[in-house]
């Protein structure tokens, strides 16, 4: 197997953006044949469309797209003797095909009847999932593409290992495991997203209880509780799920095409209706 296709599929399978770039036409003597690839990333090169100044020049160019956050494909024609002074003489059209990142890392706390209506919802998106639980009998047998199923004893300590930027959702069976999962979060403040579960009753005890460890006000705003679109009504499990689901995608629209992660990229649910909804648990 190629190594260009190994490549792309770690990148993807990462989230990683990437660069294929793929000879699409050739004419008289060139180094390698249309239909040759390579991948590019911001620190690595896999496979070949020949070497030379032709590779160093396509390097470049992928590199660029990348630093530019370009997401549209790019043609480009190269006279290999005349531009690039390679004895092969040809000429070749290479394609640039920008493999971006997906839009969004989603961490799901809790496999209970809400998470459980959630995740498949969250999987049909251009994301990717973790789903972290302690209790490896709530997960269903059959895990959505895309979902990584993660059983931890300490699911707290799987909030170090997420990405910043990373949507994050809080719904476990235990209100003190949520508490601890909230501060870790918090703490953290390099989301995009946080929901957390819960009516604003709910709300109202963990931010005391926040305080008296020494979060401030600001900080806590950044948490949505309740959470979802208040226009999905309803106290069903799948209802719930839409109604968070919703609030995910209008925000991840609300910040295509913007690439600061943490307190930068601002609490962006302040441009979405607030949820009014009980979801009590």
């Amino acid at each position: 197997m190629h190594q260009w296709i190994n490549a792309l599929a770690d990148h993807q399978s990462r989230g990683e953006p990437c660069v294929l770039v793929t000879i699409i036409e050739e004419r008289g003597s060139t180094p390698r044949n249309a239909g040759s690839k390579m991948v590019v990333s911001a620190s690595g090169l896999y496979d070949t469309i020949g070497g030379g100044h032709l590779e160093f020049k396509a390097l470049h160019i992928a590199r660029q797209m990348l630093e530019e956050h370009r997401s549209t494909p790019h043609l480009e024609r190269f006279s290999l003797g005349a531009s690039l002074g390679q004895c092969c003489g040809g000429v070749t059209v290479l394609l640039f095909e920008p493999m971006t990142a997906v839009q969004a890392q989603i961490a799901v706390f809790g496999a209970g009847h809400v998470g459980r209506a959630l995740v498949p919802l969250l999987a049909a998106l251009p994301c990717r999932v973790r789903w972290i639980d302690s209790r490896e009998q709530e997960f269903p047998e059959l895990i959505p593409n895309g979902v990584t199923k993660v059983v931890s004893e300490e699911p707290v300590d799987e909030v170090a290992e997420l990405p910043a930027g990373c949507y994050c959702i809080v719904m476990t069976h235990n209100h003190q495991l949520d508490l601890e999962l909230t501060a870790a979060i918090l703490k953290r403040n390099d989301f995009t997203w946080f929901g957390l579960i819960g009516s604003k009753t709910k709300r109202v005890k963990f931010e005391h209880r926040l305080r008296e460890r020494g979060f401030d006000d600001a900080v806590m705003a950044r948490m949505r509780c309740p959470m979802g679109l208040a226009e999905v009504k309803g106290k069903l499990p799948i209802e719930i799920a839409v109604s968070i689901a919703g609030e995910i995608i209008a925000t991840y629209n609300a910040c295509f095409g913007q690439h600061d992660a943490g307190a930068n990229a601002g609490p962006i649910a302040q441009l979405l209706p607030p949820s009014r909804r009980s979801q009590a648990i």
